[in-house]
């Protein structure tokens, strides 16, 4: 069945291996390679697509396909195919493990995130309430090994060998892979701390916290929605809000948020490390903040264009005539923000509306499509272009911040998040709300 979605990202960021039954021989090799094959070429939504080119990748792969005798074996192939394309939003959800030793539950997270800064990784944020802060994880650690094996040995060659922004995103998968496991297990870490002590923790993973929502054939994932009044340094309040994903389960709470900081004298709305979703919230989500139907971006497929304007928000959450909010609106972003929120990000950004701070964007922006395949896969492809109301292509470039703020490992280890901090400094420069 097909769904839509501007979600692919999340899928590539969810295709971790997941508990499954007894490992089986790869079923419908041939009829999963020429299902996605046929669907690539009958969706490319780029008037340029090279038909003939797209004949010789299957000549050329099909064979490969066939021979396939596990399911890894067959992605491999799909893979290979897929990454000719050369664009974001083209994957693979497995359905089962590619092998048997895959066969893990990866449904418990040790509470703590992480970044590719500077070739190292990096933890960026710890929750207080988790197995990390239970474990003395502070920010700005770097991970050494998870459960002895080295990451070095696992992140040089995605450093040496993968572009930046894309090098950030396999990074953290790669991280993800070792970091999950089932819920309550332990993960044994070795971090190097703030004095350059290696030190070896002993971490519980729990289940991710969150709404559970289910899109069609994605796995399922989990809404937070977070919300916090801040003070500028002049003593302005800023309300922040912040969440994981674009899924409808964020509309309410952050509504409501935004009903609590209607008299503040600035908003920030962070999209650090959400990869997007359903790319249509984007407009009720920017109705918050604009009061007529000005122009967010325009989806370009191979028909037809789709306009996305912005939905006004005229009542508040208890159902009350409100008007949009007014004030300086600052946008959050780093290299792990992608697809809808880049949209939204740099929807905003070409009205005029909010000022951007933090890392240029993922750069992977594309709306996208999910099929189920013949072997019980899922196929995640691209079927449309973005961009923004002011002609400016998302894909391959990311949200570009108005206001660039590095994320150091000092400032990790100090506690300071000076994104957020440079977004406060420029609200505390606003004049008097409009």
């Amino acid at each position: 069945m097909r769904h839509r979605a501007a979600a692919a990202i999340i899928a590539a960021l969810l295709a971790l291996p997941a508990a499954a039954a007894a490992f089986a021989q790869t079923p419908a090799a041939a009829e999963t390679f020429d299902k996605v094959w046929s669907i690539v070429r009958d969706t490319a939504f780029d008037k340029s697509f090279d038909s003939a080119a797209w004949d010789r990748v299957r000549l050329e792969l099909r064979p490969k396909a066939i021979a396939a005798t596990t399911p890894g074996e067959l992605r491999a192939v799909l893979a290979d195919m897929l990454g000719r394309i050369g664009l974001s939003h083209f994957a693979v959800i497995p359905s089962t493990p590619d092998a048997p030793g895959d066969a893990v539950d990866l449904s418990g997270q040790p509470g703590f995130d992480v970044r590719l800064i500077n070739g190292q990784l990096l933890v960026t944020s710890v929750d207080p309430n988790r197995g990390g802060a239970a474990a003395g994880v502070h920010a700005g650690w770097i991970v050494d090994a998870i459960d002895g094996t080295p990451m070095a040995s696992l992140l040089n060659p995605i450093v040496r060998d993968t572009p930046g922004r894309v090098a950030q995103l396999e990074a953290w998968r790669v991280a993800q892979r070792r970091l999950r496991g089932p819920s309550q297990s332990r993960a044994s870490v070795t971090f190097v701390d703030g004095s350059g002590a290696h030190v070896t923790k002993g971490i519980q993973r729990t289940p991710e916290p969150g709404v559970p929502v289910n899109v069609g054939s994605l796995p399922t994932m989990y809404v937070r929605v977070s919300s916090a009044l801040k003070e500028t340094r002049s003593g302005r309040s800023v309300g922040v809000i912040g969440f994981n994903v674009w899924m409808t389960a964020v509309d309410k709470p952050f509504e409501q948020a935004l009903d609590r900081f209607r008299s503040a004298d600035g908003i920030v709305i962070d999209l650090r490390g959400n990869p997007g979703g359903l790319a249509a919230m984007i407009m009720g989500i920017a109705g918050h903040f604009v009061a007529d139907r000005a122009t967010l971006g325009v989806m370009r497929t191979r028909d037809s264009e789709l306009r996305f304007a912005v939905n006004p928000r005229l009542v508040n959450s208890v159902g009350e005539r409100v008007t949009p909010y007014a004030g300086p609106l600052a946008i959050l972003v780093d290299g792990m923000t992608g697809s809808a929120s880049e949209c939204f990000a740099g929807g905003m950004q070409s009205l005029g509306r909010a000022r951007v701070f933090g890392q240029t964007s993922m750069g992977q922006a594309l709306p996208a499509l999910f099929d189920r395949l013949p072997n019980g896969d899922v196929l995640i492809h691209a079927w449309g272009d973005f961009v923004t109301g002011t002609g400016v292509r998302i894909e391959g470039r990311g949200v570009v911040p108005d206001e660039p703020v590095a994320t150091t490992r000092e400032d990790l280890l100090g506690g300071r998040d000076s994104t957020l901090e440079a977004a406060l400094g420029w609200i505390d420069t606003q004049g008097a709300r409009r």
